[in-house]
């Protein structure tokens, strides 16, 4: 395999840049970081989320071996998700950006409104 450069756009590490810069997979990540959850669970929790949308992202999480699928033998099938070893990692490195957009989101606020109302006068 040949080493890797993010800026080739043949460069598969493109596919895992994908993942983190995912609001739906970082969600998941963050709230499956401490404790598994049902699919319902994580509906509930990420306000906005559709069903559809949910489900691609766990999959696509669970191919990525960030995330981990159980089914367990109820009527019906209970299914609960966790994180993997790899997928805290993950959670770890893109904690601090959760916490940077919540600490400095009143001054990007007023940045846009600053950017907005010059654009609107131009």
């Amino acid at each position: 395999m040949k080493s890797a450069n993010v800026y080739a756009a043949d460069c598969p590490t493109r596919q895992i840049l994908d993942r983190v810069g995912d609001k739906w997979a970082v969600l998941i990540l963050l709230l499956l970081y401490d404790e598994p959850a049902r699919f319902n669970g994580l509906r509930r929790a990420i306000d906005g989320i559709s069903q559809k949308m949910l489900s691609q992202v766990l999959k696509s999480l669970e191919r990525d071996g960030l995330v981990h699928r159980r089914a367990i033998a109820t009527v019906p099938v209970t299914v609960e998700y966790s994180i993997t070893p790899l997928g805290k990692t993950l959670a770890k490195a893109v904690d601090p950006l959760r916490d940077w957009a919540e600490r400095n989101l009143k001054e990007v606020t007023a940045a846009q409104r600053r950017y907005d109302a010059r654009k609107a006068t131009a």
